[in-house]
């Protein structure tokens, strides 16, 4: 027997849906239409056009009122209006629309005078740094999916080792961990190149997303902007990121600047893992050239979770870049080079202290950028292009009789190569600003050493899209986008594998999204994405022990494309004191690409085994928090996500690595020269797992922070934070580290320096 309220069948949501539509379009009409007093009042007529003041662009459907009265209408597509039957004599024009300041226009009208007048609004002080560029070319300012900035302050606080340990338990983020310093975030359950992770705009070039054990290659430190997308954010970059995109963003190119010179000194210290790392950027700037150069150092040693030390986490990490930009009437752009060197440990055998796992990473990079604006049609377009080698050694390291011996099990050795061309256009006919974009990906990788488990491989990806948006309404716009994409892959030989073999693909990707602001307090937004991804090098190829990973790792050349339909809602609200937004998503996969734990242990090697199988798979979950300001300075914020995932196609089993329910909570008081707060983290026991795979306990985390801001010769900011304030031992979900007892960090005192000049 089964209770509850009696769902509508689909004839019956179809008719409320078409109802609501016809009353939501009939209200809107209403208000616009002139009274019967106001029929016979006049009959003057004006006409013209609304367009904004800055850049001159036509604004489509904002309403246009006589002050007084109900005649009113709302401009068309291209920005024209008309009004008739006007009062003689003196009127005033009121022009409104959502994320324009009020404009009011007098003007004296005559019986039967026809008056054209245009009208020039302007924007609201809209602040760029709210604005997500990620997930839009165009930087309107209207989401279509759930997205986050971290930026100044904001990323201070968070200042941590890796990039996924920073983000680890924002919303819909969790952390995939061999360690601290090879950890990478996971957004909705969705790991590897189901996300991006994004070096100003342009993929990183390094193995991050391959494997557990493989770091993202830029410090925390270097970066002073991360932009999160959640949810379908793929045609800008690529087709195969359903999941979201992280774009870590430096200053490395000069792109706003002051005469003379700026700069800021930081360094951070914590006392878990004995680490210390400073940094230093300085920039010089004259009127219309600048350069600027940078220099990062982080070393620690090994972590202590409370049940002991854990041998293989510590790293050693130096970066450097030197850049210059140029700015000169409608022109600006730049170059840098910036190079790294990185080694930290693995997690091998925690009881044979004579035996670790060594991870060398050397990087080099050059990155350019170009801006412009011209008087045309395409009126704006940036040219990024980014290159890089890539080399990443597994070394396995044995001491016997005093001796030591490394043998290099494995190494990948990646030339990249990145570039997209973004060119906007005005807005025409329906349509509001859009862009049109060419992204290019080429990249080389060989793979040599002692346990080369895959072939080389050779890649290339061109990629054709667009991105428009619709003003359906003055509060009602709906967003298109496609994405066409040549790829060819090519396995070539090595001392793995005599394999010669090339694959191509054809693909397409695209988004329908729809943005609604029914008030100034409320924005809604959904989209519905289809993304396509080719299978990576080791999900076909694969076959032997991956010594960094900590696997026996099995491909399978018969894998399926992965094809992926996701659907993203979120609502936000805010009213100056409290704040809130909720986001749920759906995704479903035809080819779900799975790393199935097998329960076997290769007998050479000792690792467990895993295959790489494909399967139909569906993801769905969601994500909500409420930021109030409580009194003064007081503010708290909430939040809670989910993810649940299983195979739907020949086996119905939970997929691996989920992260469990969360919930996290903080409260902050900032008195101007500092603040102090508290926040908690409650996860729950992780028992919806694939079969052969661990479950987890649930744990609960408590935190502080406090913070000191000292002007003076600049800004000196002082952070104190303290990580798992009672010493709990607690296993994450996502932790590759196995069979390991509470293989997390126990208590941690963080202390951080900013000086900014």
């Amino acid at each position: 027997m089964t209770c509850g309220i009696v769902q509508p069948t689909m004839l019956e949501k179809m008719k409320i849906i078409s109802i609501t539509a016809i009353l939501f379009f009939s209200f809107n009409v209403f208000i616009c239409l002139p009274s019967d007093a106001d029929l016979i009042a006049g009959d003057g007529t004006i006409r013209g056009q609304v367009t904004t003041k800055a850049e001159r662009e036509t604004v489509p459907f904002i309403n246009i009122m006589i002050d007084g009265t109900r005649i009113g209408t709302f401009t068309d597509a291209a920005g024209y209006f008309k009004l008739s039957n006007i009062p003689e004599g003196n009127n005033t024009l009121v022009i409104r629309g959502m994320g324009f300041e009020v404009a009011r226009i007098d003007f004296n009208i005559g019986e039967k005078e026809e008056l054209e007048i245009h009208i020039e609004v302007a924007y609201k002080g809209i602040d760029l740094e709210e604005i997500v560029i990620t997930s839009s070319p165009t930087a309107r300012g209207f989401r279509y999916q759930p997205d986050n900035i971290y930026l100044g302050e904001e990323l201070q606080k968070r200042a941590e080792i890796s990039f996924g340990e920073m983000l680890d338990g924002e919303p819909g983020i969790a952390m995939r961990s061999m360690g601290p310093t090879p950890s990478r975030p996971v957004i909705r359950g969705l790991d590897g190149d189901r996300i991006l992770i994004l070096h100003n705009g342009e993929r990183m070039g390094d193995v991050s997303e391959t494997s557990a054990g493989h770091a993202v290659s830029l410090d925390p430190l270097s970066a002073n902007r991360v932009e999160v997308v959640r949810g379908p954010a793929s045609l800008l970059y690529g087709s195969s990121a359903i999941g979201g995109v992280i774009n870590l963003m430096t200053a490395d190119i000069p792109d706003e600047w002051d005469k003379g010179g700026t700069g800021v000194v930081s360094a951070q210290g914590a006392s878990n893992n004995n680490m210390g790392a400073g940094f230093g950027r300085y920039t010089w700037g004259t009127d219309n050239l600048a350069a600027s150069g940078r220099f990062g150092y982080r070393k620690s040693g090994d972590v202590r979770s409370p049940e002991g030390i854990i041998p293989g986490t510590w790293m050693n990490n130096y970066d450097g870049s030197l850049g210059f930009g140029f700015r000169k009437d409608k022109l600006n752009g730049g170059l840098n080079v910036s190079m790294g060197r990185n080694s930290y440990g693995i997690p091998e055998e925690l009881d044979d202290p004579f035996e670790s796992v060594e991870v060398r990473i050397r990087q080099q990079l050059i990155q350019g950028r170009l801006n412009f604006r011209v008087n045309d049609f395409f009126d704006k377009a940036q040219l990024r292009i980014n290159g890089s080698r890539f080399l990443h050694q597994e070394i396995e390291i044995e001491i016997e009789d005093g001796e030591v011996d490394e043998d290099m099990e494995i190494q990948f050795d990646k030339l990249n190569f990145s570039s997209t061309l973004t060119i906007q256009h005005r807005p025409v006919g329906i349509f509001d600003r859009g862009a049109f974009g060419l992204n290019l990906y080429g990249r080389v990788m060989e793979v040599s050493g002692d346990d080369a488990f895959t072939p080389n491989e050779e890649r290339f990806n061109a990629g054709l899209f667009t991105f428009q948006e619709v003003p359906l309404t003055t509060r009602l716009r709906l967003q298109l986008g496609v994405r066409l994409d040549f790829l060819r892959a090519t396995a070539f030989p090595n001392d793995f594998s005599d394999m010669n073999q090339s694959r191509d693909a054809f693909v397409y990707s695209g988004s329908f999204g729809l943005n609604y602001r029914p008030a100034e307090s409320v924005e809604v937004g959904g989209q519905v994405a289809r993304s396509h991804r080719y299978p990576m090098l080791e999900e076909l190829f694969a076959h032997g022990p991956h010594l960094c990973a900590g696997l026996y790792e099995i491909g399978s050349v018969n894998l399926n494309d992965e094809i992926g339909y996701g659907t993203d809602l979120f609502a936000r609200w805010g009213n100056g004191v409290i704040s809130a937004e909720v986001a749920g998503f759906w995704n479903y996969f035809t080819n779900y690409i799975i790393m199935q734990p097998t329960g076997e242990t290769d007998a050479g090697s000792g690792l467990p085994v895993v295959e790489y199988q494909g399967d139909r798979a569906r993801l769905y979950g969601g994500e909500a928090s409420v930021s109030w300001n409580v009194t003064g300075g007081l503010k708290t914020v909430m939040s809670v996500d989910y993810v649940n995932g299983r195979r739907t196609g020949s086996e119905s089993h939970y997929l691996p690595f989920m992260p469990p329910f969360r919930f996290s909570g903080t409260a902050e008081y900032d008195f101007g020269s500092g603040w102090i707060g508290s926040r908690v983290r409650a996860v729950s026991a992780q028992n919806l797992v694939a079969p052969d795979e661990l479950a987890t306990e649930g744990y609960v985390l408590l935190g502080i922070n406090a913070g000191y801001r000292l002007n003076g010769a600049g800004q000196h900011v002082i952070i104190l934070r303290v990580d798992n304030l009672l010493n709990t031992s607690y296993r994450d979900h996502l932790t590759r580290i196995e069979e390991r007892n509470f293989p997390m960090p126990g208590r941690n005192f963080n202390l951080a320096y900013r000086w900014f000049f």
